[in-house]
Protein backbone atom coordinates (compact mmCIF):
# COMPACT_ATOMS: atom_id res chain seq x y z
CA UNK A 1 0.00 0.00 0.00
CA UNK A 2 1.56 3.65 -0.76
CA UNK A 3 1.96 6.10 2.11
CA UNK A 4 0.54 9.33 1.64
CA UNK A 5 3.68 10.40 1.17
CA UNK A 6 4.02 8.15 -1.68
CA UNK A 7 0.62 9.07 -3.00
CA UNK A 8 1.21 12.26 -4.22
CA UNK A 9 4.68 11.42 -5.28
CA UNK A 10 3.27 8.95 -8.28
CA UNK A 11 3.22 10.59 -11.23
CA UNK A 12 0.37 8.05 -12.54
CA UNK A 13 -1.96 9.32 -9.74
CA UNK A 14 -0.73 12.91 -10.64
CA UNK A 15 -1.70 12.86 -14.05
CA UNK A 16 -5.02 11.14 -13.42
CA UNK A 17 -6.05 13.85 -11.24
CA UNK A 18 -5.53 16.94 -13.43
CA UNK A 19 -7.04 14.55 -16.62
CA UNK A 20 -9.80 14.67 -14.33
CA UNK A 21 -9.78 17.54 -13.25
CA UNK A 22 -9.66 19.14 -16.99
CA UNK A 23 -12.56 17.12 -17.94
CA UNK A 24 -14.65 18.53 -15.60
CA UNK A 25 -13.55 22.06 -16.69
CA UNK A 26 -13.99 21.17 -20.64
CA UNK A 27 -17.88 20.34 -20.04
CA UNK A 28 -18.11 23.15 -17.56
CA UNK A 29 -16.94 25.24 -20.53
CA UNK A 30 -19.10 23.65 -22.80
CA UNK A 31 -21.95 24.22 -21.00
CA UNK A 32 -20.86 28.25 -20.63
CA UNK A 33 -20.29 28.31 -24.18
CA UNK A 34 -23.90 26.25 -25.78
CA UNK A 35 -25.93 26.50 -22.55
CA UNK A 36 -26.07 29.36 -21.15
CA UNK A 37 -25.37 31.86 -23.92
CA UNK A 38 -23.24 34.24 -22.37
CA UNK A 39 -21.81 36.71 -23.98
CA UNK A 40 -18.24 36.50 -25.40
CA UNK A 41 -16.39 38.23 -22.75
CA UNK A 42 -18.24 36.66 -19.85
CA UNK A 43 -17.01 33.49 -21.79
CA UNK A 44 -13.88 34.05 -21.97
CA UNK A 45 -13.41 35.39 -18.64
CA UNK A 46 -14.47 31.97 -17.28
CA UNK A 47 -12.76 29.78 -19.54
CA UNK A 48 -9.56 31.25 -18.46
CA UNK A 49 -10.38 31.05 -14.56
CA UNK A 50 -11.11 27.36 -15.24
CA UNK A 51 -7.87 26.65 -17.04
CA UNK A 52 -5.63 28.57 -14.86
CA UNK A 53 -6.98 27.42 -11.64
CA UNK A 54 -8.78 24.40 -12.40
CA UNK A 55 -10.19 23.47 -8.58
CA UNK A 56 -10.38 26.89 -7.65
CA UNK A 57 -12.50 27.62 -10.98
CA UNK A 58 -15.15 25.52 -10.11
CA UNK A 59 -15.13 26.46 -6.70
CA UNK A 60 -15.66 29.79 -8.16
CA UNK A 61 -18.13 28.80 -11.16
CA UNK A 62 -20.29 26.88 -8.67
CA UNK A 63 -20.56 30.23 -6.70
CA UNK A 64 -20.50 33.19 -9.12
CA UNK A 65 -21.80 31.87 -12.17
CA UNK A 66 -25.65 30.90 -12.26
CA UNK A 67 -27.71 31.70 -14.26
CA UNK A 68 -31.36 33.01 -12.50
CA UNK A 69 -32.77 34.65 -15.27
CA UNK A 70 -35.50 32.13 -15.59
CA UNK A 71 -36.62 31.70 -11.63
CA UNK A 72 -39.86 33.45 -10.81
CA UNK A 73 -38.28 35.71 -8.60
CA UNK A 74 -41.24 38.18 -7.78
CA UNK A 75 -44.94 36.67 -7.68
CA UNK A 76 -47.74 39.61 -9.13
CA UNK A 77 -51.55 39.05 -8.39
CA UNK A 78 -53.57 39.92 -11.33
CA UNK A 79 -54.87 42.42 -10.15
CA UNK A 80 -51.63 44.25 -9.46
CA UNK A 81 -50.60 43.41 -13.27
CA UNK A 82 -53.70 44.19 -14.33
CA UNK A 83 -53.40 47.76 -12.67
CA UNK A 84 -49.65 48.38 -13.53
CA UNK A 85 -50.55 47.45 -17.03
CA UNK A 86 -53.41 49.93 -17.40
CA UNK A 87 -51.70 53.17 -15.20
CA UNK A 88 -48.74 52.56 -17.91
CA UNK A 89 -50.77 52.13 -20.83
CA UNK A 90 -52.85 55.02 -20.34
CA UNK A 91 -49.72 57.27 -20.08
CA UNK A 92 -47.97 55.87 -22.92
CA UNK A 93 -51.12 56.44 -24.83
CA UNK A 94 -51.50 60.05 -24.16
CA UNK A 95 -47.54 61.03 -24.90
CA UNK A 96 -48.09 59.11 -28.47
CA UNK A 97 -51.37 60.94 -29.06
CA UNK A 98 -49.55 64.47 -27.94
CA UNK A 99 -52.21 64.81 -25.15
CA UNK A 100 -49.60 64.54 -22.43
CA UNK A 101 -49.25 67.99 -20.25
CA UNK A 102 -45.36 67.89 -19.52
CA UNK A 103 -44.59 70.28 -16.94
CA UNK A 104 -41.59 71.95 -17.91
CA UNK A 105 -39.33 71.78 -21.03
CA UNK A 106 -37.18 69.17 -19.89
CA UNK A 107 -39.68 66.25 -19.34
CA UNK A 108 -40.90 67.04 -23.23
CA UNK A 109 -36.64 67.36 -24.35
CA UNK A 110 -36.29 63.98 -22.92
CA UNK A 111 -39.94 61.94 -23.84
CA UNK A 112 -37.90 59.37 -25.47
CA UNK A 113 -36.21 58.61 -22.27
CA UNK A 114 -39.19 58.74 -20.84
CA UNK A 115 -40.51 56.14 -23.27
CA UNK A 116 -38.22 54.26 -23.31
CA UNK A 117 -38.29 53.23 -19.35
CA UNK A 118 -41.90 53.42 -19.58
CA UNK A 119 -41.86 50.71 -21.81
CA UNK A 120 -38.19 48.80 -21.18
CA UNK A 121 -38.62 49.28 -17.37
CA UNK A 122 -42.07 49.40 -16.95
CA UNK A 123 -41.70 52.91 -14.90
CA UNK A 124 -44.85 55.37 -14.37
CA UNK A 125 -43.48 59.19 -14.67
CA UNK A 126 -44.86 61.34 -11.47
CA UNK A 127 -44.76 65.07 -12.22
CA UNK A 128 -45.27 66.37 -8.87
CA UNK A 129 -42.00 65.44 -7.13
CA UNK A 130 -39.28 67.40 -4.36
CA UNK A 131 -36.20 66.36 -4.72
CA UNK A 132 -33.52 66.87 -2.44
CA UNK A 133 -29.79 65.86 -2.54
CA UNK A 134 -27.90 64.63 0.26
CA UNK A 135 -23.57 64.59 -0.38
CA UNK A 136 -22.49 64.61 2.99
CA UNK A 137 -23.04 61.13 5.57
CA UNK A 138 -23.38 62.49 8.91
CA UNK A 139 -26.04 65.15 7.60
CA UNK A 140 -28.19 63.11 5.71
CA UNK A 141 -28.51 60.22 9.09
CA UNK A 142 -29.49 63.01 10.97
CA UNK A 143 -31.89 63.69 8.93
CA UNK A 144 -33.10 60.76 7.74
CA UNK A 145 -33.17 59.94 12.01
CA UNK A 146 -35.24 63.44 12.28
CA UNK A 147 -37.60 61.70 9.53
CA UNK A 148 -38.09 58.10 11.53
CA UNK A 149 -38.56 59.92 14.67
CA UNK A 150 -41.41 61.74 13.41
CA UNK A 151 -43.25 58.64 11.15
CA UNK A 152 -46.19 58.44 12.35
CA UNK A 153 -47.15 55.50 10.44
CA UNK A 154 -44.95 52.92 8.66
CA UNK A 155 -41.36 52.83 7.84
CA UNK A 156 -40.16 50.74 5.43
CA UNK A 157 -36.00 50.15 4.78
CA UNK A 158 -34.13 48.26 2.62
CA UNK A 159 -30.04 48.01 2.72
CA UNK A 160 -27.83 45.88 0.44
CA UNK A 161 -24.60 46.65 3.79
CA UNK A 162 -25.97 46.98 7.25
CA UNK A 163 -23.23 46.39 9.98
CA UNK A 164 -23.44 46.47 14.18
CA UNK A 165 -21.30 48.41 14.49
CA UNK A 166 -21.89 52.13 16.54
CA UNK A 167 -24.29 53.84 13.23
CA UNK A 168 -25.96 50.67 12.50
CA UNK A 169 -27.00 50.40 16.46
CA UNK A 170 -28.27 54.00 16.12
CA UNK A 171 -30.44 52.90 13.25
CA UNK A 172 -31.47 49.89 14.85
CA UNK A 173 -32.32 52.02 18.26
CA UNK A 174 -34.31 54.47 16.34
CA UNK A 175 -36.53 51.73 14.63
CA UNK A 176 -37.08 50.19 17.68
CA UNK A 177 -38.53 53.01 19.15
CA UNK A 178 -40.96 53.88 16.03
CA UNK A 179 -42.11 50.12 16.36
CA UNK A 180 -42.95 50.56 20.30
CA UNK A 181 -44.98 53.52 19.42
CA UNK A 182 -47.00 51.54 16.80
CA UNK A 183 -45.44 52.42 13.94
CA UNK A 184 -45.21 49.58 11.31
CA UNK A 185 -41.48 49.14 10.74
CA UNK A 186 -40.12 46.53 8.13
CA UNK A 187 -36.55 45.87 7.86
CA UNK A 188 -34.83 44.26 4.88
CA UNK A 189 -31.12 43.65 4.37
CA UNK A 190 -29.28 41.40 1.88
CA UNK A 191 -27.97 38.63 3.33
CA UNK A 192 -24.69 38.97 2.03
CA UNK A 193 -24.32 42.09 2.32
CA UNK A 194 -25.59 42.27 5.96
CA UNK A 195 -24.21 38.71 6.90
CA UNK A 196 -23.53 40.91 10.48
CA UNK A 197 -26.94 41.10 11.55
CA UNK A 198 -28.20 38.18 13.31
CA UNK A 199 -31.45 37.77 15.64
CA UNK A 200 -29.35 38.56 18.67
CA UNK A 201 -28.46 41.78 17.14
CA UNK A 202 -32.45 42.53 16.81
CA UNK A 203 -33.32 41.32 19.91
CA UNK A 204 -35.39 44.50 20.92
CA UNK A 205 -36.71 45.73 17.88
CA UNK A 206 -38.35 41.96 17.24
CA UNK A 207 -39.76 42.49 20.59
CA UNK A 208 -41.10 45.75 19.80
CA UNK A 209 -42.75 44.34 16.95
CA UNK A 210 -40.55 45.12 14.45
CA UNK A 211 -40.68 42.93 10.89
CA UNK A 212 -37.15 41.42 9.56
CA UNK A 213 -36.13 39.36 6.54
CA UNK A 214 -33.03 38.45 4.42
CA UNK A 215 -33.18 38.53 1.10
CA UNK A 216 -31.88 35.59 -0.84
CA UNK A 217 -30.42 33.66 2.67
CA UNK A 218 -28.43 30.84 2.38
CA UNK A 219 -30.29 27.62 2.78
CA UNK A 220 -27.06 26.08 4.88
CA UNK A 221 -25.88 28.68 6.77
CA UNK A 222 -22.48 29.80 6.14
CA UNK A 223 -22.87 28.20 2.22
CA UNK A 224 -24.51 30.76 -0.01
CA UNK A 225 -24.95 29.55 -3.79
CA UNK A 226 -26.56 32.61 -4.44
CA UNK A 227 -23.38 34.51 -3.83
CA UNK A 228 -22.70 36.21 -6.86
CA UNK A 229 -26.76 37.85 -7.44
CA UNK A 230 -27.32 40.42 -4.71
CA UNK A 231 -29.60 43.01 -3.74
CA UNK A 232 -27.46 46.03 -4.04
CA UNK A 233 -30.78 48.70 -3.61
CA UNK A 234 -30.71 51.25 -0.48
CA UNK A 235 -34.52 52.35 -0.42
CA UNK A 236 -36.47 53.94 2.34
CA UNK A 237 -39.92 54.76 2.69
CA UNK A 238 -41.28 56.85 5.40
CA UNK A 239 -45.26 57.12 5.99
CA UNK A 240 -45.30 56.40 2.07
CA UNK A 241 -44.62 60.27 1.92
CA UNK A 242 -40.83 60.41 2.02
CA UNK A 243 -38.59 58.45 0.03
CA UNK A 244 -34.78 57.65 0.01
CA UNK A 245 -32.56 56.36 -2.64
CA UNK A 246 -28.88 56.64 -3.50
CA UNK A 247 -25.47 55.12 -2.30
CA UNK A 248 -25.22 55.35 1.36
CA UNK A 249 -25.70 51.81 3.34
CA UNK A 250 -25.59 51.72 7.22
CA UNK A 251 -21.95 51.76 8.50
CA UNK A 252 -19.62 53.82 10.06
CA UNK A 253 -17.68 54.21 6.94
CA UNK A 254 -20.72 55.88 5.64
CA UNK A 255 -20.46 58.69 7.90
CA UNK A 256 -16.64 58.97 7.47
CA UNK A 257 -15.90 57.08 10.86
CA UNK A 258 -13.28 54.61 8.94
CA UNK A 259 -9.90 56.01 9.06
CA UNK A 260 -8.72 53.48 6.05
CA UNK A 261 -11.46 56.09 3.73
CA UNK A 262 -11.66 59.11 5.63
CA UNK A 263 -14.45 61.26 4.14
CA UNK A 264 -16.78 59.46 2.41
CA UNK A 265 -19.04 61.27 -0.17
CA UNK A 266 -21.90 60.19 -1.67
CA UNK A 267 -24.98 60.88 -2.60
CA UNK A 268 -28.45 60.02 -1.75
CA UNK A 269 -31.72 61.56 -2.36
CA UNK A 270 -34.52 62.31 -0.23
CA UNK A 271 -38.13 62.33 -2.20
CA UNK A 272 -41.24 63.87 -1.18
CA UNK A 273 -44.40 63.33 -4.43
CA UNK A 274 -45.65 60.52 -6.55
CA UNK A 275 -42.65 58.51 -6.97
CA UNK A 276 -42.66 57.70 -3.19
CA UNK A 277 -45.07 55.44 -4.13
CA UNK A 278 -43.35 53.92 -6.77
CA UNK A 279 -40.49 53.05 -4.23
CA UNK A 280 -42.60 52.14 -1.92
CA UNK A 281 -43.96 49.55 -4.44
CA UNK A 282 -40.18 48.28 -4.95
CA UNK A 283 -39.10 47.73 -1.60
CA UNK A 284 -42.59 45.46 -1.13
CA UNK A 285 -42.03 43.30 -3.84
CA UNK A 286 -38.69 42.93 -2.70
CA UNK A 287 -40.20 41.86 0.95
CA UNK A 288 -43.01 39.82 -0.55
CA UNK A 289 -39.76 37.74 -2.59
CA UNK A 290 -37.80 37.45 0.82
CA UNK A 291 -40.68 36.77 2.96
CA UNK A 292 -42.31 34.68 0.44
CA UNK A 293 -45.12 35.96 0.73
CA UNK A 294 -46.24 35.43 4.42
CA UNK A 295 -46.47 38.82 5.32
CA UNK A 296 -50.46 39.22 4.68
CA UNK A 297 -50.93 42.95 5.22
CA UNK A 298 -48.60 43.45 1.70
CA UNK A 299 -50.87 44.58 -1.01
CA UNK A 300 -49.72 46.64 -4.05
CA UNK A 301 -52.95 47.12 -5.61
CA UNK A 302 -53.63 49.39 -2.74
CA UNK A 303 -50.79 51.87 -3.83
CA UNK A 304 -52.43 52.81 -7.07
CA UNK A 305 -55.70 53.88 -4.87
CA UNK A 306 -53.30 56.44 -2.90
CA UNK A 307 -53.49 59.83 -3.98
CA UNK A 308 -50.07 60.60 -3.20
CA UNK A 309 -49.08 64.19 -1.58
CA UNK A 310 -48.07 66.77 -4.64
CA UNK A 311 -44.98 68.20 -3.16
CA UNK A 312 -43.53 69.83 -6.29
CA UNK A 313 -42.94 69.92 -10.13
CA UNK A 314 -39.75 67.86 -10.69
CA UNK A 315 -40.40 64.72 -13.33
CA UNK A 316 -39.30 61.75 -11.82
CA UNK A 317 -39.18 58.03 -13.03
CA UNK A 318 -38.04 55.09 -10.92
CA UNK A 319 -36.17 52.70 -12.45
CA UNK A 320 -35.31 48.92 -11.31
CA UNK A 321 -32.98 45.80 -12.52
CA UNK A 322 -32.28 42.30 -11.30
CA UNK A 323 -30.57 39.59 -12.85
CA UNK A 324 -33.76 37.65 -12.90
CA UNK A 325 -34.34 39.08 -16.22
CA UNK A 326 -31.74 39.80 -19.07
CA UNK A 327 -33.04 43.76 -19.82
CA UNK A 328 -30.17 45.44 -17.83
CA UNK A 329 -33.24 48.57 -17.78
CA UNK A 330 -30.57 51.08 -16.13
CA UNK A 331 -28.06 50.30 -18.49
CA UNK A 332 -30.32 50.92 -21.36
CA UNK A 333 -31.53 54.09 -19.64
CA UNK A 334 -27.70 55.07 -19.61
CA UNK A 335 -27.25 54.44 -23.30
CA UNK A 336 -30.19 56.57 -23.98
CA UNK A 337 -28.92 59.26 -21.85
CA UNK A 338 -25.35 59.12 -23.47
CA UNK A 339 -26.18 58.56 -26.85
CA UNK A 340 -28.79 62.11 -26.85
CA UNK A 341 -26.15 63.96 -25.13
CA UNK A 342 -25.61 67.28 -26.68
CA UNK A 343 -23.46 69.20 -24.81
CA UNK A 344 -21.73 67.27 -21.69
CA UNK A 345 -21.74 64.06 -19.75
CA UNK A 346 -20.71 64.32 -15.79
CA UNK A 347 -19.92 60.69 -14.10
CA UNK A 348 -19.34 59.90 -10.65
CA UNK A 349 -18.90 56.24 -9.77
CA UNK A 350 -16.79 54.17 -7.81
CA UNK A 351 -16.10 51.42 -9.88
CA UNK A 352 -16.02 52.03 -13.63
CA UNK A 353 -15.98 48.86 -15.26
CA UNK A 354 -18.27 49.23 -18.62
CA UNK A 355 -19.26 46.58 -21.03
CA UNK A 356 -18.94 47.27 -24.31
CA UNK A 357 -22.39 49.50 -25.74
CA UNK A 358 -21.49 51.65 -22.76
CA UNK A 359 -17.98 51.97 -22.99
CA UNK A 360 -18.84 52.50 -26.77
CA UNK A 361 -20.98 54.76 -26.76
CA UNK A 362 -19.19 56.96 -23.96
CA UNK A 363 -16.28 57.64 -26.37
CA UNK A 364 -18.38 58.00 -29.28
CA UNK A 365 -20.18 61.19 -27.66
CA UNK A 366 -16.59 62.44 -26.73
CA UNK A 367 -15.29 62.06 -30.23
CA UNK A 368 -18.53 64.14 -30.99
CA UNK A 369 -17.65 67.06 -28.90
CA UNK A 370 -19.49 66.18 -25.76
CA UNK A 371 -18.11 67.14 -22.56
CA UNK A 372 -17.32 63.85 -21.27
CA UNK A 373 -15.75 63.62 -17.53
CA UNK A 374 -15.55 61.32 -15.18
CA UNK A 375 -14.58 61.29 -11.32
CA UNK A 376 -13.32 58.08 -9.73
CA UNK A 377 -12.27 57.64 -6.13
CA UNK A 378 -8.48 57.81 -5.24
CA UNK A 379 -7.90 54.53 -3.53
CA UNK A 380 -9.65 50.77 -3.91
CA UNK A 381 -12.18 49.08 -1.99
CA UNK A 382 -11.62 45.89 -4.13
CA UNK A 383 -8.15 46.41 -5.78
CA UNK A 384 -9.66 44.13 -8.97
CA UNK A 385 -12.37 46.41 -9.72
CA UNK A 386 -10.13 49.58 -9.07
CA UNK A 387 -7.16 48.58 -11.75
CA UNK A 388 -9.95 47.25 -14.56
CA UNK A 389 -11.21 50.85 -13.85
CA UNK A 390 -7.90 52.30 -14.68
CA UNK A 391 -7.67 50.12 -17.44
CA UNK A 392 -10.98 51.32 -19.05
CA UNK A 393 -10.49 54.91 -17.86
CA UNK A 394 -7.41 55.04 -19.86
CA UNK A 395 -10.02 54.81 -23.18
CA UNK A 396 -12.09 57.61 -22.39
CA UNK A 397 -8.82 59.68 -21.72
CA UNK A 398 -7.25 58.56 -24.67
CA UNK A 399 -10.34 59.56 -26.94
CA UNK A 400 -11.23 62.89 -25.61
CA UNK A 401 -12.59 62.64 -22.03
CA UNK A 402 -11.62 63.87 -18.71
CA UNK A 403 -11.17 61.99 -15.80
CA UNK A 404 -10.39 63.50 -12.02
CA UNK A 405 -9.24 61.33 -9.23
CA UNK A 406 -11.51 62.02 -6.22
CA UNK A 407 -8.61 62.79 -3.25
CA UNK A 408 -10.85 63.97 -0.72
CA UNK A 409 -11.68 60.54 0.58
CA UNK A 410 -13.62 57.92 -1.21
CA UNK A 411 -16.02 58.69 -3.35
CA UNK A 412 -18.92 56.11 -3.36
CA UNK A 413 -21.62 58.24 -5.55
CA UNK A 414 -23.71 57.04 -8.44
CA UNK A 415 -24.69 59.74 -9.80
CA UNK A 416 -24.82 61.12 -14.07
CA UNK A 417 -26.00 64.20 -15.16
CA UNK A 418 -26.58 65.22 -19.03
CA UNK A 419 -26.81 68.63 -20.42
CA UNK A 420 -27.49 70.51 -17.14
CA UNK A 421 -32.08 68.97 -18.34
CA UNK A 422 -31.41 65.08 -17.03
CA UNK A 423 -29.80 63.25 -14.30
CA UNK A 424 -30.14 59.63 -12.72
CA UNK A 425 -28.85 59.10 -8.80
CA UNK A 426 -29.57 55.46 -7.15
CA UNK A 427 -27.55 52.53 -6.68
CA UNK A 428 -26.15 51.58 -9.67
CA UNK A 429 -22.77 51.60 -10.22
CA UNK A 430 -20.98 52.16 -14.02
CA UNK A 431 -19.83 48.32 -14.00
CA UNK A 432 -20.69 44.76 -15.06
CA UNK A 433 -21.96 43.47 -12.01
CA UNK A 434 -24.59 46.31 -11.51
CA UNK A 435 -25.74 46.18 -15.16
CA UNK A 436 -26.25 42.33 -14.55
CA UNK A 437 -25.68 40.56 -11.70
CA UNK A 438 -27.20 43.32 -9.03
CA UNK A 439 -31.05 44.23 -8.12
CA UNK A 440 -30.45 47.87 -8.60
CA UNK A 441 -32.94 51.22 -8.37
CA UNK A 442 -32.53 54.34 -9.65
CA UNK A 443 -34.12 57.80 -9.97
CA UNK A 444 -34.34 59.70 -13.22
CA UNK A 445 -35.27 63.08 -12.55
CA UNK A 446 -36.25 65.68 -15.38
CA UNK A 447 -35.72 68.94 -14.25
CA UNK A 448 -33.04 71.44 -15.04
CA UNK A 449 -33.02 73.52 -12.23
CA UNK A 450 -32.30 70.30 -10.11
CA UNK A 451 -29.77 68.81 -12.82
CA UNK A 452 -27.94 71.77 -12.60
CA UNK A 453 -27.42 72.06 -8.76
CA UNK A 454 -25.74 68.30 -9.23
CA UNK A 455 -23.83 69.50 -12.33
CA UNK A 456 -22.35 72.12 -9.08
CA UNK A 457 -22.00 69.42 -6.74
CA UNK A 458 -20.03 67.81 -9.67
CA UNK A 459 -18.00 71.01 -10.05
CA UNK A 460 -16.98 71.73 -6.83
CA UNK A 461 -16.05 67.69 -6.17
CA UNK A 462 -13.42 68.33 -8.74
CA UNK A 463 -11.68 71.09 -6.72
CA UNK A 464 -10.90 67.84 -4.75
CA UNK A 465 -9.82 65.55 -7.34
CA UNK A 466 -6.47 65.95 -9.43
CA UNK A 467 -7.16 65.49 -13.28
CA UNK A 468 -5.76 62.07 -14.52
CA UNK A 469 -4.50 63.75 -17.88
CA UNK A 470 -3.14 61.74 -20.82
CA UNK A 471 0.13 62.54 -20.43
CA UNK A 472 -0.31 61.20 -16.70
CA UNK A 473 -2.02 58.23 -17.78
CA UNK A 474 0.45 56.89 -20.36
CA UNK A 475 3.07 57.63 -17.96
CA UNK A 476 2.09 55.39 -15.07
CA UNK A 477 3.71 53.08 -13.50
CA UNK A 478 4.95 49.66 -14.89
CA UNK A 479 3.83 47.95 -12.27
CA UNK A 480 -0.17 49.45 -13.12
CA UNK A 481 0.53 48.67 -16.88
CA UNK A 482 0.95 45.36 -15.79
CA UNK A 483 -2.46 44.92 -13.35
CA UNK A 484 -4.33 46.53 -15.82
CA UNK A 485 -4.55 44.18 -18.75
CA UNK A 486 -5.07 40.79 -16.17
CA UNK A 487 -7.84 42.69 -14.31
CA UNK A 488 -9.31 43.82 -17.32
CA UNK A 489 -9.95 40.09 -18.51
CA UNK A 490 -11.68 39.48 -15.69
CA UNK A 491 -13.97 42.23 -15.90
CA UNK A 492 -16.63 40.20 -16.10
CA UNK A 493 -16.28 37.82 -13.68
CA UNK A 494 -15.12 40.33 -10.81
Amino acid sequence: MLSFANLFSDQTWFITLVTFLYIINFFLSIGIIFLERKNPSATLAWIMVLLLVPIVGIVFYFFFSQNITRRRIYKVTQEEKDLATNSLSKQKKRIVDGDFEYVNEEERRWEDLIRLNQSYGRAYLTQDNEVEALTDGRAMFDRFLKDIKNAGENINVMYFILKTDAIGQMLIDALTAAARRGVKVRLLVDALGSRQVTKHFLKDFLNAGGEFARFFPPKIRYLNTNFNYRNHRKLVIIDDKIGYIGGFNIANEYLGYNKKFGYWRDTFLRIRGGSVLDMNGKFLLDWRAATRGMDNDVNIAKLFYEIPEAAGNSGVQIVSSGPDTDHEEIKRAFMKMISAAEKNIYIQTPYFVPDEPIQESLKMAAQSGVDVRIMIPCMPDHVFVYWATYSYIGDIIRNGGRAYIYDGGFLHAKTMMVDGQVCTVGSTNFDRRSFKLNWEGNAFIYDGKFTRHMENIFINDIRECHELTKELYENRDLQIKIKEPFCRVLSDVL
